[in-house]
């Protein structure tokens, strides 16, 4: 897939941990359900739908903060699930709430598969640096 790089490539390290935490339920449980953490479902989904990308409609965001066609791909997909749990439970619901939706996991199945091919990017167009000469 052709790698459009980043032209916000700080955008892309908001976009990256918010990813990486929607991917692990232990980090959700014991980080966003921790109410003296700073870090909440609500800051990641601002992160991904409102500041840094839109989970939504991600495709304008390649080339930006999102690498390749498959990387939007897979954002719209997690956008679209972290939709349909949301209309479930409503947008004010309480992060346990979501957390203990059914549809709970195919956000964070999603969202794991994301986080693999971003990184995977990444670190391919870091060697790909390194291989040029420019460390």
């Amino acid at each position: 897939m052709t790698d459009h790089g980043i032209a916000l490539p700080n955008f892309r390290l908001h976009v990256v941990p918010a990813v990486v935490a929607l991917a692990s339920p232990t980090w959700q449980r014991e980080v966003w359900l921790d109410r003296d953490e700073f870090e909440n479902l609500d800051y990641t989904v601002h992160v991904l739908f409102d500041d840094f990308c839109d989970a939504h409609e991600p495709a304008r965001f390649l080339g930006g903060s999102l690498r390749t066609e498959e990387e939007v791909e897979l954002m719209a997909r997690l956008g679209a699930a972290y939709g349909a749990v949301q209309d479930e439970v409503g947008a004010s619901s309480p992060d346990e709430i979501f957390l203990d939706t059914p549809g709970w996991h195919t956000v964070v199945s999603v969202a794991a598969r994301l986080a693999q091919v971003m990184l995977s990017n990444d670190y391919l167009a870091l060697a790909r640096l390194l291989e040029a000469g420019n460390s």
